[in-house]
């Protein structure tokens, strides 16, 4: 697909395994390039699996693992993970967003980040982290269109590829933020929130 690709060829639809071979081709290139988020900084690559395990792991705590496909292929994944475990935590979700190289600036990203926001405040949350590498500079302005704002630097976090990478950290409220108080989450992700951090 060429830039001019339009909005009517993309569908936005909760993951299958059937789309886990692209994933892991999404995903591969990303962390053998070195620019993502920080959680994808990691020394082997990841197994059909093990992303199988993780998804399904996702779906059960009925957080959302979403494709974007264009024109019968998967061009981008997202997904939502508890912030932290511990109970206090239970209403923030952290965020990872994946674009196919080849498929980078038709605004399949655009389309994608929001329908996860969308799904997170659906299920009851109220605020959602993103990590992102410092030189991510396209992530960072398609974070701050979605309504994101930048909320921490954390220099030098990171030693990959030869040399020090800092994690900026975003942040946005979903639904009514902390307007008010929340609702009770149904029961997987109350079960969720009760481990230790």
């Amino acid at each position: 697909m060429d830039a001019t690709t339009t909005d009517r060829t993309l569908t936005i639809r909760p993951s299958t395994d059937a789309d886990v071979p692209a994933m892991v081709a999404i995903y591969s290139y990303h962390i053998g390039r070195g620019i993502g988020d920080l959680g994808s900084y990691e020394a082997d690559a990841v197994d059909a699996e093990d992303l199988k395990r993780r998804r399904r792991n996702m779906r059960h705590k009925r957080l959302p693992h979403l494709v974007a496909e264009l024109a019968g292929e998967v061009a981008a994944y997202a997904y939502a993970v508890p912030f932290r475990k511990r109970p206090a935590y239970r209403y923030t979700v952290k965020h990872s967003i994946y674009v196919h190289p080849s498929r980078v600036g038709l605004g399949i990203g655009r389309r994608l980040l929001p329908a996860l926001v969308d799904a997170c405040a659906a299920g009851g949350f109220r605020q959602m982290i993103g990590y992102i590498d410092g030189a991510n500079e396209a992530s960072l302005h398609l974070h701050e269109a979605c309504g994101f704002r930048r909320v921490g630097l954390l220099p030098a976090v990171a030693y990959k590829f030869g040399h020090w990478a800092d994690s900026i950290m975003v942040q946005r409220a979903l639904g009514d933020g902390d307007a008010n108080l929340p609702e009770p989450l149904p029961e997987p992700l109350r079960g969720a929130a009760r481990g230790a951090a």
